[in-house]
């Protein structure tokens, strides 16, 4: 049955592909006219040319952190000094996350401007595009990484060991050098893209409009230019980052905590390894489903301009991902989980997981509504 974790890895290269696919159709939409094209030029050479810059210091972070890591688990018996290279690992994914965000992002952008030009419905599809190419990209790249590294790692430390041996505590040991370096990238690509993001709005709105009266907007503001960089470089390129860093530790953390449950002899099909596998699973299998879901965020050629209409369009997304996720969780833990499980003297079921699954996806829920409710317009708020 240990079949089912091959399938992990290729649950990140569907999502990867999807991204392809949509970063290819994205690039092919027109660009607008000359002046947009060149407005959109300067956006993107400064972005890239942020990045480069940022993604060079933190190299020498990710060296230099590396070999401490390297150093440190050499000398301790519970670790093992390849964590050094699950650290750059995933700080490599973590940035590439990043730069793949931000890459469409500079060109989705201008395309959707061109697009809002004919129609709201195509301005929406773009622009929502280009953002599932980011989305996509993060949990492919995840659990693309986590799901290969594990396997290599329990055929390395494991391979027929038990799940509650130290062999398989070594094994998950170094697995959380992968999630240590995509939150270091993702420390420094927020914070560094973040600053940089409000010292250009910042210059924009003081220096352009304040002293040299030209409007905040106008691109003869350089200012405004250096402030729409910041805008790809922190809320996308650093977003990214970000969101892959907390992907990977919400679950490595699951799997953390299921190498310490237990169950009854022959109970569990895997070995003593299904609640490690399910974690990895909701999330392969999540993606399929969120892909399922962008099929469902469509407005018709006669909105108009209504973002009442735009916002409905992107809670049919988003519900529809939940309620399928709700189903799929159902038959998965109840097919991977035995009926009766142990973590820390505490004895509980595989539907009291789906349970907690539930309490999950009812408060992302509400905070989507929350929110909306306080922020959107339309609202009374």
């Amino acid at each position: 049955m240990n079949y089912l974790f091959y399938l992990v890895p290729l649950f990140g290269v569907v999502a990867l592909l999807y991204t392809f696919i949509q970063s290819a159709w994205v690039s092919k939409q027109p660009a607008g006219n000359d002046r947009m094209k060149e407005i959109a030029g300067y956006i993107a050479d400064g972005a890239m040319a942020f990045l480069k810059a940022e993604y060079k210091v933190m190299g020498y972070f990710v060296v230099i952190a590396a070999l401490l890591l390297g150093v440190m688990g050499y000398s301790d018996k519970n670790s093992h000094w390849t964590i050094a290279l699950a650290f750059i690992f995933g700080a490599f994914f973590s940035a590439l996350a990043g730069f793949l965000g931000m890459r469409i992002a500079t060109k989705s952008n201008v395309r959707t401007a061109e697009a809002a030009r004919t129609s709201l419905s195509k301005a929406l599809k773009v622009s929502f595009t280009g953002g599932s190419v980011m989305g996509m990209g993060v949990a492919g790249l995840a659990v693309l990484g986590l799901g290969s590294l594990f396997i290599i790692l329990k055929m390395m430390f494991a391979p027929d060991a038990a799940v509650d041996s130290e062999e398989m505590k070594r094994a998950i040991e170094v697995l959380t050098g992968f999630s240590l370096g995509a939150e270091s990238i993702a420390l420094f690509a927020r914070v560094g893209g973040g600053i940089y993001t409000k010292a250009a709005d910042v210059g924009a709105d003081l220096v352009g409009k304040v002293e040299a009266g030209i409007p905040e907007d106008d691109p003869r503001n350089p200012a405004t230019i250096a402030d729409n960089v910041g805008d790809n470089v922190g809320d996308v390129a650093g977003m990214g980052a970000d969101l892959f860093g907390s992907y990977v530790a919400t679950v490595l953390a699951t799997m953390v905590l299921g190498r310490e449950t237990t169950s009854a002899a022959g109970a569990d099909m895997f070995g003593g390894l299904a609640p490690i596998l399910l974690p990895m699973l909701i999330a392969g299998v999540g993606i399929i489903l969120s892909i399922i879901g962008t099929f469902f965020v469509r407005i018709s050629e006669s909105a108009g301009l209504s973002t009442t209409k735009v916002q409905n369009a992107l809670n049919m997304g988003n519900y529809g991902s939940i309620v399928l996720t709700a189903i799929a969780c159902f038959f998965l833990t109840s097919y991977i989980l035995p009926a009766e499980m142990t973590l820390r003297g505490f004895t509980f079921s595989n539907t009291q997981v789906f349970y907690s699954i539930l309490v999950g996806l009812v408060v992302g829920t509400l905070m989507s509504v929350i929110t909306e409710y306080y922020t959107a317009m339309g609202k009374r708020p």
